[in-house]
C-alpha cells in the first residue's frame, strides 16, 4: 500500500513569522523526523503551501483575519529551512484546502503541519470525503493549532470524521 506524506503550510510566517507559536516552533523536530522517515521508505512527500497576493488585505480571507501572512515570494512564505526534500511536489493554495485533491491516486494519506485547526483538518476532511474508502491519518505530535484548546478540538472533529489520530 503505497502511503503519502502531506506536509501542510510549514511555513515560515506560521512557525516563527507573523502568525508563528511557541507550540508551532516546538513541532518543527518532529516534522524533520516524520519527513525523514518517508524519505527513507521512498515514499511520496507532497507540501502545500499558503499562498497569498499583495492584495491579501482586500480578500474574504484577509477582511477575517486582517494578519498579511505568506505573501507570494516573500521569507514567510517559504518553507521553514531543513524540512523540504528535492523533487517533491509543492502545491500552492489561496486559501485553507487544497481544492487539486481529486487529480491525485492515493492510497493512504498522513497529514502533518499547520495549523492543526484551520488547513489540516480542512485538507484532511477534503481528502477524506474525496476517498472515503482509503486510510487518513494525522501525527498530533507534528501538528501545532492557534492555539492549544482549538488544536485538541481540530483533532477531536477528526476523529470523529473517521479520520486516525495518533
Amino acid at each position: 500500500m503505497k502511503k503519502t506524506l502531506i506536509v501542510v503550510d510549514m511555513q515560515n510566517d506560521f512557525i516563527d513569522g507573523a502568525l508563528g507559536t511557541k507550540e508551532a516552533v516546538a513541532i518543527v523536530p518532529n516534522v524533520k523526523k516524520k519527513i525523514q522517515e518517508y524519505v527513507a521508505k521512498g515514499a511520496e512527500i507532497i507540501y502545500t503551501r499558503d499562498t497569498h497576493t499583495e492584495d491579501y488585505m482586500n480578500t474574504n480571507e484577509g477582511k477575517n483575519l486582517p494578519v498579511p501572512h505568506c505573501i507570494k515570494g516573500t521569507q514567510g512564505w517559504e518553507i521553514a529551512d531543513g524540512l523540504y526534500v528535492e523533487n517533491c511536489k509543492i502545491v500552492d493554495k489561496p486559501t485553507f484546502g487544497y481544492i487539486g485533491w481529486s487529480d491525485y491516486q492515493f492510497e493512504e494519506v498522513e497529514l502533518i503541519g499547520l495549523c492543526t485547526d484551520i488547513c489540516v483538518v480542512s485538507n484532511a476532511l477534503m481528502i477524506k470525503a474525496l476517498f472515503p474508502e482509503i486510510n487518513v491519518s494525522v501525527d498530533a505530535s507534528c501538528c501545532a493549532g492557534v492555539t492549544p484548546q482549538s488544536h485538541e478540538a481540530a483533532l477531536t472533529t477528526m476523529k470523529m470524521c473517521q479520520i486516525k489520530v495518533y
